[in-house]
């Protein structure tokens, strides 16, 4: 009966989110289902896509550094709505782009607009949810960045056989604003929002200390955080595991082209599969540590837990190599992603188990920040690897050795985490 009374009005605000992931995820994937006829018409090598990626990931390290210290000042109806501005303002330049360089300074754009995303959304589910809940809606939200890129495989070709390139960015990128008329009208921090009874108010705040209330009026000086153990773990975590997770993005649709002959000028159901396994993955990841808070275990050993059995399931993935055909590495790239993206609901909230909510999007932003760098680092060492073995006839090795990066990061990251704060103890500032 209790939980009748509490109200849910929280989980409309995760609707919000998912599909601002959802259109977020949706214009970024444009350019990897587009880059076989970009590559044609503006001559594009390996090499060249590879920096272009790069100045996208650059621009978003930025992003996230500048974004997360932003929407902490001026509160996330605000920084959300100036972010989505301009991440659909420049996926629509795309359209009128000449060169490469030009796409390498869209891509940035894109990146830094694109970058208030992440930052936002964790800090609205922190002032949403309690904490048994935030895993789960952190994976519902996140869920949205499958979906966009299941949506992307039907939607972007469609859109390219009837129109050309050009329109796929400028319609994609003008769905936005669609979201932007939702936004205002349905979102508000719970404190001001009069469709939150004071039951659900209540329940929503049940598992914060009253001298953690008092300390989120305070200060805290963004260097702080450097020197904060717990920020380190999460920027570890981070800056390993979510370069994979780009890679998927960014090359998987290159990758089923060039080596299983795939025809991205149609509606693939390759990628559409994969990115719909991540879906699960998502929700999934969120459900199973709220499932064993629930259950009455520790936060950090419900979200360690979690992460060790994810992690675990990406190895399979540097088996890749020995596929024979396309639909056994659908399936075993699709378990490495959904595996990711349940790895990823988990690290996101690690972040505000262990931060108060007025230090929270800055931590996500750092951390975001560290994923960002590796997310330059790996495309960069992924295009000259991917050339290296095209020009000698040996594209597949080239793969096959990126998968094996990719199935030892998520271990990797679990055991430094793990030295670095083994009880995930939450920060007192």
């Amino acid at each position: 009966m209790k939980e009748t009374k509490v109200g849910n009005y929280r989980w409309v605000v995760v609707t919000l989110l998912f599909f601002a992931t959802t259109i977020n995820y949706l214009d970024r994937q444009v350019i990897g289902l587009l880059k076989p006829v970009l590559e044609i018409q503006f001559k594009w090598t390996e090499t060249d896509y590879g920096y272009i990626v790069m100045a996208f990931s650059a621009a978003y390290a930025i992003g996230l550094l500048l974004f997360g210290s932003f929407i902490d000042k001026i509160g996330t109806k605000l920084g959300y709505t100036i972010s989505l501005i301009v991440w659909s303002v420049a996926a629509m330049l795309h359209a009128i782009v000449k060169s490469t360089f030009g796409f390498g300074v869209v891509r940035a754009a894109l990146g830094i607009g694109e970058s208030g995303n992440f930052p936002a959304a964790i800090k609205v589910v922190a002032e949403w949810f309690p904490k048994k809940e935030r895993a789960l809606a952190t994976g519902i939200f996140n869920s949205g960045a499958n979906i966009g890129a299941v949506v992307a495989p039907v939607m972007v070709p469609w859109i390219l056989g009837i129109y050309g390139w050009q329109m796929a960015f400028i319609i994609t990128g003008a769905i936005g604003f669609i979201w932007l008329v939702f936004w205002w009208i349905f979102y508000e921090i719970p404190s001001k929002h009069k469709k939150v009874s004071p039951e659900e108010f209540a329940y929503i705040h049940s598992d914060i200390e009253p001298s953690a209330v008092k300390e989120e009026e305070s200060k805290i000086k963004w260097v702080q955080l450097f020197g904060i153990r717990q920020t380190w773990t999460f920027v570890i975590g981070k800056f390993l595991t979510d370069p994979i997770w780009w890679f998927f993005l960014f090359w998987l649709p290159s990758y089923f082209s060039s080596t299983f002959n795939l025809d991205l000028k149609k509606p693939s159901l390759p990628l559409i599969l994969v990115y719909t396994a991540t879906s699960i993955g998502s929700i999934g990841g969120g459900y199973l540590s709220s499932y064993f808070i629930k259950k009455g275990w520790p936060v950090f050993k419900a979200r360690k837990t979690a992460m060790f059995i994810f992690a675990l399931c990406v190895l399979p993935i540097i088996s890749a190599m020995y596929a024979t055909n396309i639909w056994q590495a659908v399936a075993l790239i699709s378990l490495a992603a959904a595996a990711h993206q349940a790895w990823s609901a988990n690290i996101f909230t690690t972040a505000s188990d262990m931060f108060p909510k007025r230090a929270l999007s800055s931590v996500v932003g750092i951390g975001g920040m560290a994923g960002s760098v590796g997310g330059i680092l790996f495309p960069f060492l992924v295009g000259h690897i991917l050339e290296f073995y095209k020009e000698s006839g040996h594209l597949t090795t080239g793969y096959n050795i990126i998968f094996f990066i990719c199935g030892c990061a998520y271990l990797l990251a679990w055991f430094i985490m793990h030295l670095l704060s083994p009880k995930m103890k939450p920060v007192d500032l």
